[in-house]
């Protein structure tokens, strides 16, 4: 189940509860983009365009790095909540059935 909501971990702010993790990711996307444009500095006079698509692939790239990675080290925890609801649902249902099974005897 925790692998099946990655995605969502690393999409929605609400459940990605990891604060500061999104702006530092971002941060280290902006500082990749500018180590791009540092080492294509040729392109910047000849082709802006490739440029700016080499600095937004690498930052595109870093960002989802570190979202990835921050995910992966958190999954195990939302690996234990997903099995203890898991539990306590199973739990709830076998006290529910017990209830009935023992009402139905008397």
């Amino acid at each position: 189940m925790a692998l099946a909501v990655a995605p969502a971990l690393q999409r929605c702010k609400w459940f990605f509860l990891m604060p500061g993790t999104r702006t530092t990711c971002a941060h280290l996307g902006d500082y990749a983009a500018l180590r791009a444009q540092a080492a294509l500095h040729d392109l910047a006079g000849r082709d802006g365009a490739a440029l700016a698509f080499a600095q937004d692939d690498r930052s595109r790239h870093v960002v989802d790095d570190c979202l990835a990675s921050t995910t992966t080290l958190w999954l195990p925890v939302y690996g234990l909540a997903a099995a203890v609801l898991a539990a306590l649902g199973a739990w709830s249902v076998g006290r529910g059935d017990a209830r009935r099974a023992s009402a139905g005897e008397v």
